[in-house]
């Protein structure tokens, strides 16, 4: 296909459970709901990865939509995927600038030369996989590696909503409201509210939190304030980098992470559509690394694939490109709209973590996937130890320093499967 150029399906295939593969669209009203549906979803995640750093969480929205358009142009529109802040810089940043987690991070521009640095090395072992193929990686990942790392990026965040997004006991109750609703559309739902079914849960959850809360006093009542106050235009607000040898070290190899997610992102699709991507694994990272080198160099967030949006598609089965072009077109009006940040903020939290929990359990079985389609062999005790530790290192947040470097659980759990598989490996070529 062009670069612009989808074939148009008929958006009566949504009554047939068919599946629109990435260079297929829906009529462009449905596309452009989808595209929202895949704004929200990550919008708490892309909020909260800058918020937890200090950064501007409006711009980091604003930066994640032209992330998406350099990721999208790179790939030549074939992987479909969206760019947003990424939780591998969250660490590294804090400690890179003394961050104390309230308010503005005083220290931003060392971080975000950190983050220009680690993008460029991320683009250069994008240049490699051009180069050379991507048989090297497949060696040091394979599906027993991805699927674990693909699993454990949603199973390690999955305390973000359940520890973070509940501060009292109604709240727990509205989570439960809230992922109920969404498992209620997904199963009795048809067509495209089927398809819609995170955001048609969101919006049902909301006005039952707004009719419990505003209206009956049971819990912290939706404040509109935000919304009212804030205005309809507004420019983000862009810092420049400064850049920092200790602050380099510190960050530049989160790009191995980041290697990692869209690794698995690109196995994840894969394994979903059926369609092998590997072609473009080196453009895509070389999209990824120049689109963090972009958003550091205007005050950004460093980013990463959105393991969100995976299970986005798993749940609707709509892959098409095209649904993340729209995605990053609405982020840029974001960017330039306050309110319209204000509106999607005053989201109650716990709905949004209701939402999250279903976003974050798509994610680990998206992995899981990975070993199904390609049939690991789990009665091999080597392919069983390398997926049992890397969950484990992983959904524990099990975390090595090194000096000042913090290496968290989605790091140690990536770095951990690919060498516990390459130890296991010797002498054993076969294995999956």
């Amino acid at each position: 296909m062009s670069l612009f150029h989808w074939q148009k399906q008929s958006a009566d295939i949504l009554n047939q459970g068919g599946v629109i593969a990435p260079d297929e669209r829906l009529p462009w009203p449905q596309t452009a709901i989808m595209g929202v549906q895949h704004v929200i979803a990550m919008f708490g995640s892309t909020v909260l990865a800058p918020y937890l750093m200090g950064f501007d969480p409006n711009l980091a929205i604003f930066m994640s939509g032209i992330g998406t358009l350099i990721f999208y142009f790179i790939t030549g529109g074939k992987v479909p995927s969206y760019l947003g802040s990424s939780f591998g810089f969250i660490g590294v940043v804090i400690a890179a600038t003394g961050y104390a987690g309230h308010g503005p991070n005083a220290n931003i521009a060392v971080a975000l030369g950190g983050i220009i640095v680690c993008g460029a090395f991320y683009a250069l072992i994008g240049l490699a996989v051009q180069a050379i193929g991507t048989s090297w990686i497949e060696r040091l990942m394979p599906p027993v590696v991805t699927g674990s790392v693909v699993a454990v990026i949603g199973l390690n965040l999955a305390a973000v909503p359940i520890k973070n997004m509940a501060a009292s006991t109604f709240d727990s109750w509205m989570q439960l409201v809230t992922f109920v609703s969404v498992a209620l559309v997904a199963v009795f739902a048809r067509g495209m509210v089927q398809r819609l079914l995170i955001l048609t849960g969101l919006l049902a959850a909301t006005v039952i939190y707004f009719i419990l809360t505003n209206g009956l006093g049971w819990g912290k009542p939706m404040d509109f304030s935000g919304i009212v106050h804030a205005a309809w235009l507004g420019w983000p607000r862009f810092t420049a980098p400064a850049f920092s040898t200790n602050a380099a070290l510190l960050i530049a190899p989160v790009a191995l992470i980041l290697v990692a997610e869209n690794l698995g992102h690109i196995k994840a699709v894969t394994a979903m559509t059926g369609r092998k991507l590997d072609a473009y694994m080196g453009r895509a990272f070389i999209g990824d690394g120049i689109a963090t080198m972009v958003s550091g160099a205007a005050g950004g967030s460093g980013v990463t694939t959105y393991a969100e949006n995976i299970g986005v598609m798993a749940a609707t089965r709509i892959y098409s490109t095209a649904v993340f072009v729209v995605a990053a077109l609405i982020a840029l009006l974001l960017g330039f709209s306050p309110k319209f940040g204000a509106l999607i903020q005053a989201i109650p939290l716990p709905v949004m973590g209701g939402v999250s929990i279903v976003v974050f359990g798509l994610i680990a079985v998206a992995g899981a996937r990975i070993w199904v389609v390609n049939r690991v062999d789990f009665s091999d005790s080597a392919n069983l130890l390398v997926a049992a530790i890397t969950l484990v290192l992983g959904t524990g947040d099990f975390t090595l320093k090194f000096g000042g470097f913090a290496l968290g659980g989605i790091g140690t759990a990536t770095f951990g499967a690919v060498l516990l598989h390459a130890v296991l490996r010797r002498g054993r070529p076969a294995l999956r």
